[in-house]
């Protein structure tokens, strides 16, 4: 039997994700919350039943956009997604209806976020790569693991005296985000939707900012999920280049979450070959491909909504003249779209 997800029902699809090793942090019930206040799009959160038990989960979003097209995601503003299930039945059962709620809805197409594939007939963005690492408990072995001139960079920035604290506002952190983002002529999520980040995962996420002599460097919003760590969404002032703050931000980030029992630091997703890809290589973390696998419904291809379509490179020339101030107040128009 197949069902939507309702709050009634949060904690028994939790305890599925809590008790799959497939299930990853963006398949938990509060993103629906999330991305509903946030960006009021249409969720639909399925679910197969038997005997009483949860036997699989599939969190699916509509984006439907005038600038950026018409898609069915899982997950949506996540990296990972795609069916979790713990049987071929339950598996079969929800992608069916991925597929058929595709075609009622009129999609361009039906994405799925998958780390391994899943769908191997469906074609897949061979764009994206993730970066995983186990932790050592002990903080010297895990910055020995760090490659030699990364390490240097590390250590000058403590040696700058930068410090990091915790903070319980996003005020500051969205100042040092939407400033990296401005600047990699990206649009900036609305500051909504890290507040309802915050106030939806508690203490399951955490903003570490940098400072040096009380100034504001660099900030990152952490999520925390079983063992693992995942610094998510992050940026620098203009100071983080001199004083090394984002290398310091991502050690703290590492030493911090070891203290907490956490063994494996997920770097998140990076396009392959351009700078983030290339920053954390420098840490010693190896590319995994991801699988973003595509049903196509009304498109003739997979869909290129992203910042390597030079179709997009005027507009983002442009949007790194902008003023932040106004990229802060336009850019969420258009972000909340770009899922």
């Amino acid at each position: 039997m197949i069902k939507l997800l309702e709050p009634a029902d949060y904690l028994r699809w939790d305890n599925f994700v809590a008790a799959s090793a497939e299930a990853s942090f963006f398949h938990l019930s509060a993103w629906r919350e999330v991305i509903r206040q946030a960006f009021a799009h249409k969720t639909y959160y399925y679910f197969t039943e038997q005997d009483g038990e949860i036997t699989g989960i599939l969190p699916l979003v509509h984006i439907k956009s005038f600038l950026f097209g018409n898609t069915l995601i899982s997950n949506a503003f996540c990296v990972y997604g795609g069916i979790v299930a713990a049987n071929e039945q339950a598996f079969k059962a929800l992608q069916d209806q991925a597929q058929q709620l595709a075609r009622e809805l009129g999609v361009d197409c039906l994405e799925m976020r998958n780390r391994q594939q899943r769908h191997p007939d469906w074609p897949h963005k061979e764009l994206y790569v993730t970066f995983r690492k186990q932790l050592d408990a002990d903080h010297e072995k895990n910055m020995n693991a760090i490659p030699r001139k990364q390490r240097a960079m590390v250590r000058a920035g403590i040696k700058a005296g930068l410090a990091g604290v915790i903070d319980e506002s996003v005020d500051r952190f969205y100042q040092a985000y939407s400033e990296s983002v401005r600047n990699l002529g990206t649009p900036v999520f609305p500051k909504r939707y890290f507040q309802i980040l915050k106030q939806v995962f508690g203490d399951d996420c955490e903003i570490l900012t940098v400072e040096h002599e009380g100034r504001l460097v660099a900030s990152v919003m952490s999520f925390y999920f079983k063992d693992e760590v995942l610094p998510y969404y992050g940026g620098g002032t203009d100071l983080a280049r001199d004083l090394k703050g984002n290398d310091f931000m991502y050690w703290e980030v590492m030493r911090r979450a070891v203290d907490k029992g956490c063994r494996v630091f997920d770097f998140g997703r990076s396009k392959v070959d351009t700078g983030s890809y290339r920053f954390k290589k420098h840490w010693g973390f190896e590319p995994e491909p991801l699988f973003y696998e595509i049903d196509l419904v009304k498109a003739s291809k997979i869909p290129e909504i992203n910042p390597l379509n030079p179709k997009y490179q005027l507009f983002i020339a442009a949007w790194k003249r902008l003023p932040l101030s106004v990229s802060q107040v336009v850019g969420p128009w258009l972000a909340k779209d770009l899922g």
